[in-house]
């Protein structure tokens, strides 16, 4: 017996004890049906074979081998042609050229033999960006720049001439220090550094450029993105209105502006604008159209279904990002056909549009077309789609050691499989393969994810990649790697025959019973008894969980599905790999049914996000403002620094800032917070897409953060902080009272869903 297992045994032993000491009564019997142990199962291997699915080693290995990384590469090679911007690329939502790259996809999934091979039309905002150009005149010497752009409007006939003003970093106190100098921005372009990653989004200060009047921003890769060279550009989506104007410019194109301003200073004694020549042309385009590209490799059960999903809209060439996520669902396709496997359940290869940006001035402004495909254009797969396997940058390695990540309900299943994987978990990455939780707000998987369907994605989030190359010019093939690509198409398609070979799909409650007890602190929550029943029902819910993995685990097992060919799915001659398969019975059906429809409430009801974007249980939130409002009271009323104001003015906003979006209150002026947390909180769901909903509970401590700002700065070591004292005192008050509302919904949620997989066992 492994050491994971023997933990796993431990645990419901302990768990199985405290039910009975909490409840007084005795506990369920763990495993009434098939016997002790929390994992019991048919005999045999523990490791392998584990699945309803007759394929050998051999057929596998055969299928495995089948992979074609080389039509991959040239696919994505072939994408990068297809562009908007000759001298950058782009292929943004509803373009012409990501409906051309969607009709060159089209046409490789026919060739493949894909069957209902299909364009799935999508809701969008387009955006179409062909130029942005400048010209100025450095030591006598005319210098051309290419700028990159964000999603708004701002065209030009031909060049025309405009000031530039720097605007240092784009704060409210850099326009006032301008004003002091006597220099507007008015009708001119503002240049300012910006890090996206460290410090803020590009929209607050393209918002606070418009309110002062100005023409446009353009703004400097000061770090945090496109790190890899001086003269490299970055992309994001802009999560703000289309009528405030944003370009990108490289740090190198920067100083060269920045030398001409200094340049003219001995001539009107300004060193902070200049005049340039301006080309542009981005145009944003409301309520468009754009395609998800669908293929299907029909199972013997039609209204069952396994999804592949990658997206191929991009930012620059996107060689990495995604064409090679695209490439590689096509060629796990290809695979399959090739090697003439026959699943057992449909295959569904979704080439998604508009995952970069696709939504007009929303803060979720990126997976839209993925969203649209879940949610307008086929709802129906809510129930049927058994899980959805979403490819992001997989042709190279963001560190040594890959991860695989997913909701929590299928973490177990892959923390299996990959003890199972047949290969060398090794070969592309030192450390091997490891498994992470939950969905983040990264890529399509969570649209697909909050959806119903159980998702997963090959983990790309680290790594310096994303802070060198990611969204620049230089995402190319510069830093593809045959063999970690090669290795992600066999490990996938692996993962695929495992998952078409489950009675009943592989969901697993118990990992998030862990991160809800996990995650919970029931110190901080004022009412005991809430947060007891809490943990009662997680635990409740946990031991319900292990009953139901044990009946699931039972139906999967190998022994149970060689039952006669006569009893399930015909024999194929040449495919060969159901003979002996028995059909799904009605107690298979009933039982994923209830497992999908226990996921989907999940979903609906477990699932929150703040500020940052971050994937939080909706206990959460106000447990952290809690915490954080505490320590800033703490900060102002500390007998410690008593005789020191100042400081624990300092220690408090530090805390403050961590407070829902506050962090950007004291650097942009209030017109600015209030119009990017009004959108959030106020716009309708066709707006806010996979975000609504999901904010709760925001505190607004702005005019707190620039009151204690204002006394930080008149260095008044009497001054007095008991009205910010006061207002911080009730708002943790109205932030406790929350909690213990969110804890009480939470329990609620955990006792409905217990109901539902209990429902698994009759």
């Amino acid at each position: 017996m492994d050491n994971d297992r023997e933990v796993e045994i431990f645990t419901f032993k302990l768990l199985h004890s405290w039910y009975n000491g909490i409840s007084g009564t005795p506990g369920p019997d763990p495993c009434p049906r098939l016997g002790t142990g929390v994992w019991s199962r048919c005999p045999g291997d523990l490791t392998r074979g584990r699945h309803m699915d007759s394929i050998s080693e051999e057929r596998i290995k055969n299928i495995l081998d089948s992979a074609d990384v080389r039509y991959s590469y040239n696919l994505a090679k072939e994408l990068e042609n297809i562009r908007s911007n000759p001298a950058l690329g782009y292929r943004s939502a509803g373009s012409e050229a990501e409906h051309e790259a969607g009709e060159l996809i089209f046409n490789r999934m026919v060739e493949a033999g894909f069957s209902n091979v299909r364009k799935d039309r999508v809701d969008v905002d387009a955006w179409e960006f062909k130029r942005a150009v400048i010209k100025v005149v450095v030591d006598g010497k005319e210098r051309q720049m290419q700028l990159g752009a964000y999603q708004t409007n701002f065209t030009t006939e031909g060049y025309e001439r405009v000031q530039i003003v720097d605007a240092g970093k784009g704060t409210l106190e850099d326009y006032e220090e301008l004003e002091r100098l006597g220099i507007s921005v008015e009708g001119k372009l503002v240049m300012a550094e910006i890090n996206q990653r460290e410090e803020w989004w590009i929209n607050f200060p393209v918002y606070q450029a418009k309110l002062k009047g100005a023409k446009g921003f353009i703004a400097v890769q000061a770090g945090g993105y496109g790190e890899v060279a001086e003269n490299a550009l970055n992309a994001q989506d802009i999560a703000g209105p289309s009528d405030a104007p944003a370009f990108s410019i490289s740090r190198s194109d920067a100083d060269c502006i920045k030398k001409c301003m200094a340049q003219i200073t001995d001539d009107v004694g300004n060193d902070r604008e200049c005049t340039v020549l301006f080309d542009a042309y981005t145009r944003v385009m409301p309520n468009a159209s754009s395609y998800n590209i669908v293929g299907e490799i029909p199972g013997e059960n039609p209204d069952r279904m396994i999804l592949l999903s990658g997206h191929y809209d991009s930012y620059f060439s996107g060689f990495q990002d995604d064409n090679t996520a695209v490439s590689m669902l096509i060629e796990i396709g290809r695979m399959l056909i090739k090697s003439n496997y026959k699943p057992h359940n449909t295959i569904v290869l979704c080439a998604m549009a508009a995952e970069e940006w696709g939504v007009i001035n929303s803060k979720y402004d990126w997976s839209t077309g993925a969203y649209e495909e879940v949610f307008t254009v086929h709802p129906e797969w809510r129930g049927k789609v058994i899980a959805d396997l979403n490819f992001e940058l997989p042709a190279f390695a963001h560190g040594n050691k890959d991860y695989v990540r997913s909701t929590y309900e299928y973490r177990n299943f892959f923390r299996r499989i990959l003890k199972e994987y047949p290969g060398n978990l090794h070969e592309a990455y030192p450390d091997g393969v490891g498994t992470k939780a939950p969905i983040q707000t990264w890529s399509d998987d969570f649209s697909v994810a909050i959806s119903g369907i159980p998702s997963t994605v090959n983990e790309f989030a680290g790594g310096k990649f994303m802070e060198s190359h990611y969204h620049s010019q230089y995402d190319s093939d510069e830093f593809y790697d045959e063999r970690v690509y090669l290795f992600h198409h066999k490990l996938y398609a692996y993962i695929l025959l495992r998952l078409d070979g489950m009675s009943v799909a592989p969901i697993d409650f118990t990992t998030l019973c862990d991160e809800l007890l996990h995650r919970f602190d029931r110190d901080i929550c004022d009412d005991r008894s809430a947060a007891d029943e809490l943990v009662q029902a997680v635990t409740d819910l946990k031991l319900e969980a292990l009953r139901v993995n044990e009946v699931v685990e039972g139906r999967n097992c190998p022994e149970r599905a060689f039952t006669g060919a006569d009893d399930g799915y015909s024999y194929d001659g040449e495919a060969g790999e159901n003979h002996g398969v028995r059909a799904r019975d009605n107690d298979d059906m009933r039982i994923e049914s209830e497992l999908l429809k226990a996921f989907a409430l999940a979903q609906d009801t477990l699932v929150t996000l703040n500020w940052q974007d971050d994937v939080l249980f909706p206990y959460e939130t106000a447990m952290n403002d809690v915490v954080f409002l505490g320590k800033a009271i703490d900060a102002l009323s500390s007998e410690k620094d008593i005789d020191k104001p100042l400081a624990r003015i300092k220690n408090a906003l530090n805390w403050i800032y961590r407070i829902d979006n506050n962090q950007y209150a004291f650097k942009f002026e209030k017109a600015v917070y209030e119009y990017f947390t009004g959108y959030v909180l106020n716009q309708p769901r066709e707006r806010l897409k996979w975000g609504y909903g999901r904010i709760i509970h925001h505190e607004n401590l702005f005019d707190v953060v620039r009151s204690l700002i204002d006394k930080l700065k008149a260095m008044d070591e009497n001054v007095d902080v008991s009205h910010e004292l006061s207002v911080l005192i009730q708002a943790r008050v109205r932030q406790q009272n929350y909690l213990v509302l969110d804890v009480k919904n939470t329990t609620q949620y955990v006792k409905e869903i217990t109901q539902i997989i209990h429902n698994c066992l009759y």
